[in-house]
């Protein structure tokens, strides 16, 4: 049986050429650097895989400037050695042991499905392997706390979850004792973020009170 060729898509192709004929053209010196010396990133991003929320347009970040992780829900999962496939810890390690990021942030953004799955009631399954459900089951403990709460509207629930997400991934980043030991020493810092896809704001998150404010860009 003959195997039918898929066509590359039209879009991506189109893409391409523009990529080549500006951003490349415009950083081709830099793109050279970079494959000669390598990458050297001082800041690592942790973002949702949602494709409105891309950390590397948000923060216009050019060529090797930024090594960003990207995952269902931006969630770093606590640091448990085994046998076992670890994406987003693999790169974790990578970065901060390897690559010597100076900075991590967490970024969350509105609107997240992963949140919304791990609002969802009864976490219920989505097909017989689950893996989002297992993903995001991480956050139950925290979904659960919040999702009866008379006095929020469900956007509302949604934008809190979405917040408490972020610390969470924080909280678990320092279970890895590489992060923890060069956190202490002064030698990493540790950042949460929450980017609204629909107005384009920026909020951070307050290092010594959790809170999420709009940064002062003075």
């Amino acid at each position: 049986m003959a195997i039918r060729m898929q066509k590359f898509p039209k879009n991506l192709l189109n893409g391409y050429q523009n990529f080549m004929s500006g951003r490349y053209d415009t950083d081709q010196a830099r793109y050279k650097e970079l494959a000669k010396t390598g990458q050297k990133p001082q800041t690592m991003v942790i973002a949702c895989c949602d494709s409105r929320s891309a950390p590397e347009v948000v923060f216009d970040s050019g060529p090797g400037e930024m090594f960003v992780v990207r995952n269902v829900a931006n969630l770093v999962p606590p640091y448990s050695p085994d046998d076992q496939y670890h994406g987003t810890s693999a790169a974790l390690e990578f970065a901060v042991q390897s690559l010597k990021i100076r900075e991590i942030v967490v970024m969350g953004h509105g609107r997240c499905g992963g949140i919304s799955a791990a609002l969802a009631s009864n976490f219920e399954p989505l097909s017989s392997s689950d893996f989002i459900g297992n993903w995001v089951e991480m956050l139950k403990p925290a979904a659960e706390s919040i999702k009866d709460t008379k006095h929020m509207t469900d956007s509302e629930r949604q934008t809190v979850m979405e917040r408490i997400s972020v610390r969470n991934s924080i909280e678990n980043l320092r279970t890895f004792p590489c992060v923890k030991e060069l956190e202490d020493r002064g030698s990493l810092n540790l950042h949460g973020a929450w980017f609204d896809i629909s107005s384009g704001e920026l909020w951070i998150m307050d290092h010594e009170t959790g809170d999420f404010v709009r940064p002062n860009m003075a």
